[in-house]
């Protein structure tokens, strides 16, 4: 029996799939069973029609028998099998795909899906076995054939026997060594473990030691009207998606130029690595119902990372892996849609059942915030509409959509105040002016809140203002002040402002300080609270907003402070360097010298 070479390239080929292709080893099983696959689908294609041959479903299946004693793992299908010739054009040439053939000789595209495209996972094989043997009879011949390779010495075929058409497909698997436990591959756990995961919903029986390992109809090529919420919520449990129950589900089937099928889930609480770099988004992604990637982060944006679920698409274009997408205009017509289901049933939740969107906001909240500022706000517009915000009017969670509608007439802008919390910034000199007309205003108490709301700059014409900035746009409507006042105080003014140096921008008298005598506000793009968010971070330590010191002349310290200046310097300098550690503590802001401010305090007293 003389060995064959494999044809022209084919042996680099194959050494380069071993070692460098696949990344898990496992995947040869997911392979050798979709090659089954694809036979009995021939087979059954065949048998529909030419009346010649008999047709028994019983026969379609696919029988897997592990030998421990001499390591052998044996793949047994029923199907079409392979001539002497198919055996030669097919194993004989790596990446030469019989499946793909069948799918263009027969001009099959719905109702017959042929899973394998390439040709080259049937050698994924040779990642775990020192020696591959395939037994083969094709309906169209008497003979059987042995076909017989340790790799990339090349092969042998020679004639046997063998009573029904089908493949045997025997590995002898490999010794253990230092990188890898080939044992595993002998253990029913592991072969089961495998089947489950990569191969449990190829349509035919998956019988192992007799026992039918696979689920052969997959939850989401049913049709909805079969299905109730516990299947679905079964699904999500079985498929270790979550230790909550969803609040949503999302089943979808889509039959145009592209098809697919998708089973999404929108979780109760997020997982406990979700804003950790450990997280990783992405659905599964199945071809006919056979696992591709585990995580295919391409068909999720971020700010929807938190959805779980899978595709199924007959119509992807595949490397010869398998294992990674060619980035082609299927998958980003998938991905497209899916954000666009993701985000209309969000909206649906939002407006048919609030108290489950905000507990989906509870959790998931943050991300959406994220997105609207990420990638230069791209995404703001598609998000917008999903966001809450605490909101002064009752304290509850409101759209930006509801802030409009329920704005005063006279109210020309979308008010915020950014802080810790929400009582600390009831508390805060600057929200003084916005209360006394009545305006609402957004609480913005997460890191990320004030910059999406600048990144969205606007809704619905309507310009977000914070209440603590330069420019509020109440000034116009906040009590006038008095021009010779104004005048008398601008020497003052000027002499804080030196004194203070470079620590503010400006010193000036405030028209929207009712009660405080004295506050912080920024100009610019970067607020205070910006600031203490990006000086918490290791590259922002030298971030300062540009701020000014308002001084309310209707309060009493004023009039102190008018004194000192006209009679006391010093006591003055004192004055002023305790009005600004105030407006310091009430911002949050730290003190250069805390015990010096503790000091000068004492000695005021």
């Amino acid at each position: 029996m003389t060995k064959k070479a494999f044809q022209a390239e084919s042996r680099r080929l194959l050494d380069l799939m071993i070692h460098s292709i696949y990344t898990h080893r496992e995947i040869f099983l997911r392979e050798l069973i979709s090659n089954a696959s694809d036979a009995m689908d021939k087979m059954y294609y065949r048998a529909l029609t030419d009346d010649q041959i008999p047709f028994h479903k019983d026969d379609y299946l696919i029988d897997i028998h592990i030998d421990k004693e001499n390591r052998s793992l044996r793949i047994v299908d029923h199907g079409i099998g392979m001539t002497k010739e198919e055996l030669e054009e097919n194993l004989g040439t790596i990446a030469k795909s019989g499946s793909q053939s069948f799918k263009e000789t027969n001009e099959i595209r719905d109702g017959y899906d042929i899973i394998g495209q390439f040709g080259v996972g049937f050698y994924s094989a040779f990642m775990v076995a020192d020696k591959v043997t395939v037994l083969t009879k094709s309906p169209d011949s008497e003979t059987a054939y042995r076909w017989e390779s340790e790799g990339t010495d090349g092969y042998t075929i020679e004639e046997t026997h063998k009573d029904a058409h089908g493949t045997e497909i025997t590995l002898i698997i490999k010794e253990n060594d230092e990188e890898e436990s080939y044992d595993d591959y002998l253990e029913n756990d592991r072969i089961r473990q495998i089947i489950k995961k990569y191969s449990d919903f190829i349509r035919y029986p998956i019988r192992l030691e007799e026992e039918t390992v696979n689920s052969m109809v997959p939850i989401w090529r049913k049709n909805k009207s079969e299905l109730t919420t516990e299947d679905y919520n079964n699904f999500y449990s079985e498929k270790h998606y979550g230790f909550d129950e969803p609040i949503k589900y999302i089943h979808t089937n889509v039959d145009g130029s592209i098809r697919y099928r998708a089973l999404l889930y929108i979780p109760e609480s997020r997982p406990f690595d979700y804003y950790t770099r450990d997280y990783e988004k992405g659905l599964e992604l199945y071809s006919n119902g056979v696992l591709i990637m585990e995580k295919s982060a391409d068909l999720l944006p971020d700010h929807f990372s938190f959805v779980k679920g899978l595709v199924d698409s007959e119509d992807l274009s595949l490397n010869i892996s398998r294992e990674m997408l060619q980035h082609d205009r299927q998958l980003k017509f998938i991905a497209k849609n899916i954000r666009n289901k993701i985000k209309n049933e969000l909206l649906n939740l939002l407006n048919e059942n609030r108290e489950r969107y905000e507990a989906f906001y509870d959790a998931f909240g943050r991300q959406l915030k994220y997105g609207v500022y990420t990638d230069y706000g791209v995404n703001k517009e598609e998000i917008q509409d999903l966001l809450l915000f605490q909101w002064s009017k009752d304290k509850k969670l409101v759209t930006l959509k509801e802030y409009v509608e329920n704005m005063p007439e006279d109210q020309s802008y979308i008010y915020y105040a950014a802080g810790e919390s929400a009582e600390k910034i009831d508390k805060s000199p600057q929200v003084e002016a916005a209360v006394e007309k009545g305006y609402p205003f957004l609480y913005l108490t997460e890191e990320v809140d004030e910059f999406a709301i600048n990144m969205l700059g606007t809704y619905e014409e309507k310009e977000f203002r914070s209440l603590a900035g330069n420019d509020t746009g109440l000034e116009s409507e906040e009590k006038e002040l008095d021009k010779d006042l104004e005048e008398e105080s601008a020497d003052m003014l000027a002499a804080m402002k030196e004194h203070l140096n470079d620590k503010v921008q400006d010193v000036r008298l405030s028209k929207r300080l009712r009660k405080h005598p004295v506050c912080l506000i920024f100009e610019g793009e970067l607020s205070i609270e910006m600031e203490k968010i990006l000086r918490s971070m290791p590259e922002g330590q030298n971030v300062a907003a540009q701020k000014i010191l308002e001084i309310n002349p209707d309060h009493t310290v004023y009039k102190s402070l008018k004194m000192s200046y006209n009679n006391d310097r010093e006591k003055f300098h004192l004055y002023t360097d305790i009005l600004y550690g105030q407006a310091l503590l009430i911002e949050g802001l730290p003190m250069e010298d805390p015990v010096d401010f503790a000091d000068k305090v004492s000695r005021l007293m």
